[in-house]
């Protein structure tokens, strides 16, 4: 009986995306077995592993640009523009599965600002992201003492309030505030 050729045999297949991901990653990943997982599984693990590591670098202002999108400074937009242009961008991100959370604590400038000079820029790996999946901006993601405080403020539930001061007794937690702007459940979300 013939050997099937590596093209129909899945372990082949994850044997050689394994090995090109350690090439890729200069030695510097330990590649191993998954283990309780179908080969299925495996092989898109490790597909996605060597599809990230060969993707060029990018930043979603570059991906913007990219789409038609301009994105003057938010101090030469007056405030009508700067409304109209920061909704072009959420727009625009949510159409390259780019979501935007924890956003009503600042003002549309705030907002803006904050895009133009941070999040937009850090980089990021110019990945097709399939239909179901998308890539999170979260303006309190960074476990900064401010970031907890106004998440703890204007965002979290009784319930996760109340777990946090069970992990941190001594945490002063400031009462709930509704949140100054409401632009939350306007905003675009992903499809999972």
């Amino acid at each position: 009986m013939a050997k099937p050729k590596a093209e129909n045999d899945p372990e082949k297949r994850i044997e050689a995306l394994k090995r090109h991901a350690e090439e890729l990653c200069s030695g510097q990943m330990e590649v191993a077995s998954l283990d309780d997982c179908s080969a299925e599984t495996e092989e898109a693990f490790w597909k996605h592993v060597v599809d990230y590591e060969e993707a060029p670098w990018t930043t979603h202002c570059q991906q913007l640009e990219t789409a038609g999108v301009s994105l003057p400074p938010p101090d030469s937009l007056k405030d009508e523009e700067l409304t109209a242009k920061l909704w072009e961008v959420i727009q625009k991100l949510a159409l390259l599965h780019v979501v935007i959370e924890q956003t009503d604590h600042l003002s549309d400038r705030e907002l803006y600002a904050h895009l133009w000079t941070d999040s937009l820029r850090e980089e990021t790996k110019a990945l097709a992201l399939a239909a179901n999946s998308a890539y999170h901006i979260q303006l309190l993601g960074g476990c900064s003492e401010e970031d907890i405080e106004l998440h703890m403020k204007h965002y979290a539930d009784e319930e996760n309030r109340r777990h946090w001061l069970e992990q941190f007794p001594d945490y002063e937690m400031l009462a709930h505030e509704d949140p100054p702007f409401a632009r939350e459940e306007r905003l675009p979300r992903s499809e999972y």
